[in-house]
């Protein structure tokens, strides 16, 4: 059985058809990167995944169940979808952090925290900056490790490394891969980086609201 699954997917909007039946599943832990040129729907589908949107015919399966019958907030917990242009949120990098174990209910695991903030080569120094002193990769990775503390079971990507030096975008990639290694956790990658794109284990290109898989990319 396939952890995700979408069968004829399309979303149209105001007679414009942004996906089209699209049919396509990714397996448990695994790591895909969709590619493709700006406008094609590639950011359109992910939400659909991500329950942000609704499809406007056509299924999405989760676990064997179709997301339209499951709760919308215990999917995006383990459906978790990060974007380009973080929002921090508080003043202190420990508040963003303190965040997940608020929502549910859970007191704040300090040492956890230090160590998810290890993956993505800050530390325990950085709990209590500000916000404001932030670099674009560090919000970039604490943005990303808020969504991670508690991993989820799939958590999609939305042109996360975009404008980031090539350190952060290591330590991102770092990350990505320990929580893929370590939680199997699934990776669903969008991204126009061309090493990004050599890397990918398997690559899915949309255009025109239509995928194929590209398996001539190395």
């Amino acid at each position: 059985m396939h952890q995700l699954e979408t069968q004829a997917l399309c979303y149209t909007i105001d007679d414009r058809n942004i996906i089209q039946n699209i049919d396509w599943s990714i397996d448990a832990g695994a790591v895909v990167t969709i590619t493709g040129p700006s406008g094609s729907g590639k950011s359109t589908f992910v939400k659909l995944l991500a329950s942000l949107l609704n499809p406007t015919s056509g299924t999405i399966t989760f676990e064997g169940q179709l997301l339209r019958e499951l709760d919308p907030i215990n999917y995006r917990r383990e459906v978790s979808y990060a974007v380009q242009q973080p929002t921090l949120f508080g003043d202190t990098v420990r508040e963003n952090l303190e965040f997940p174990y608020q929502i549910r209910k859970q007191a704040f695991d300090e040492q956890h925290a230090i160590q998810a903030l290890q993956t993505v080569d800050l530390g325990k120094a950085d709990l209590d900056r500000q916000v404001t002193g932030l670099s674009g990769g560090e919000r970039q990775r604490i943005a990303l490790l808020r969504n991670v503390l508690f991993p989820p079971k799939v958590l999609i990507t939305d042109e996360v490394t975009t404008g980031l030096d090539s350190d952060s975008k290591n330590s991102v990639h770092k990350m990505l891969d320990y929580f893929n290694q370590k939680y199997q956790m699934t990776v669903i990658m969008i991204t126009h980086d061309d090493e990004e794109i050599q890397a990918a284990q398997h690559l899915y290109e949309i255009k025109a609201g239509q995928m194929q898989e590209v398996t001539n990319h190395e």
